[in-house]
């Protein structure tokens, strides 16, 4: 069969990029079965290109960039993109806020999919966050209670949009029993999220020489902040004085400057590395390094790749305890130390489990490392390529 997949891939800096980095990976093992593979992807900024390397006996894949994050045209860009390519499945790797950090050119850019099915094509969304389970005010779209209202009827109404399509797939089960109780779907499945690393007989990584170093991963500011996680650092100092903590990543686009604040207003606090964007090469890098990752979020708005990462490349984890974390933990069989979101002694304490106790260090790492590898993204993918011949079949 032939794909188109809009998504983000790096270089681009887009939400889920790395989650489409790897899906695209292993998409391109599966010359058996797909003949071509079209990326539809973001524009860069000026002097940007993207680029894959090319394996003898890999499926043959084009790189159409033929949208753009903020702009108000992209459903009718991608559509046009779309018909010249003629796949036989059109895939979305999407969230609320992957068209756009407005809400106009957001909802707009998540009617592309409706407007596809409406032009005739196939069309599968992996949707990794609904709007009944965002904090809207965290996540960087709230300000008032009136605007929140406003903003979850349109969700509600873009929602309907996004279910009109052949298949829905979302990787938590709370998110299927919402769209089937509230909306009536009929075609929402559940999709395992997967391992971005491939399993292997080597022993985990839980133990890294060096430094005690804790890592954070991801685009921060909005329910993802590292303040608390750098006063829960500054309050561990004193005990250990060598504990490194390493903030990995960038800005959301929802808060340019933030991490930069955040800078200026810890520069008191030693030990603290802020590696800015971090490219795909040198992430085995920096979670190798890592004794333990911490998430010091707010709010989640769906399932975590990097709680995925962490686990495949066999780390402890520091997690707080709400919402669809919490429920991923248990329902993927993950292990960590769980603290009271927005509290730094909580937090540090959670740490302190982990560093001062190495055999709890090697539990979690070891039982994060068996969930993640117990279901590899690479088996995932077979799995949208059967639901994709059942759509194909109607």
């Amino acid at each position: 069969m032939r794909i188109a997949m809009v998504t983000t891939h790096p270089p681009s800096k887009g939400s889920l990029n790395e989650y489409g980095y790897h899906f695209v990976r292993y998409l391109r093992l599966k010359a058996d079965t797909i003949s071509e593979l079209t990326l539809l992807v973001d524009e860069l900024p000026t002097g940007g290109e993207y680029a894959l390397e090319t394996a003898p006996g890999s499926v043959p894949v084009k790189i159409v960039p033929c949208w753009k994050f903020g702009a108000l045209d992209n459903a009718l860009r991608i559509r046009k993109a779309v018909q010249a390519a003629h796949p036989d499945v059109v895939l979305f790797n999407l969230q609320f806020a992957t068209f756009g950090d407005k809400k106009i050119p957001a909802t707009l850019g998540l009617l592309t999919p409706w407007l596809l099915k409406r032009s005739g094509f196939k069309v599968a969304i992996l949707l990794h966050n609904i709007m009944e389970t965002v904090n809207l005010k965290s996540a960087g779209f709230g300000g008032n209670p009136l605007i929140e209202a406003v903003i979850r009827l349109f969700g509600n109404i873009v929602t309907r949009f996004l279910l009109s399509v052949d298949m829905v797939a979302v990787t938590i089960p709370k998110y299927v029993e919402i769209l089937e109780g509230k909306y009536g779907a009929k075609n929402v499945m559940l999709a395992p999220h997967g391992s971005f690393e491939e399993p292997t007989d080597a022993v985990p990584n839980t133990m890294p020489g060096g430094a005690s170093t804790v890592m954070t991963f991801g685009k921060f500011g909005t329910y993802k902040t590292v303040d608390i996680l750098v006063e829960a650092h500054a309050m561990l100092q004193p005990d250990h004085p060598n504990l490194r903590l390493v903030i990995a990543g960038t800005d959301s686009p929802n808060a340019a400057g933030y991490l930069e604040g955040v800078q200026k207003k810890y520069a008191h606090v030693t030990n603290v590395e802020y590696t800015g964007y971090v490219a795909e090469t040198d992430v085995p890098r920096i979670f190798g390094e890592a004794w333990v990752v911490a998430f010091p979020y707010t709010s989640t708005t769906g399932s975590s790749g990097v709680l995925h990462q962490a686990g495949g490349f066999g780390k402890a984890v520091v997690l707080p305890d709400l919402g669809d974390l919490a429920e991923l933990v248990q329902e993927e069989g993950y292990d960590g130390e769980f603290f009271e979101p927005n509290d730094a002694q909580s937090l540090a304490d959670s740490i302190r489990r982990v560093i001062d106790h190495p055999e709890r260090q090697m539990e979690i790492g070891s039982h994060n490392y068996m969930a993640a590898n117990g279901l590899p993204i690479d088996e995932v993918v077979d799995w949208y390529l059967i639901h994709f011949q059942e759509i194909l079949k109607k």
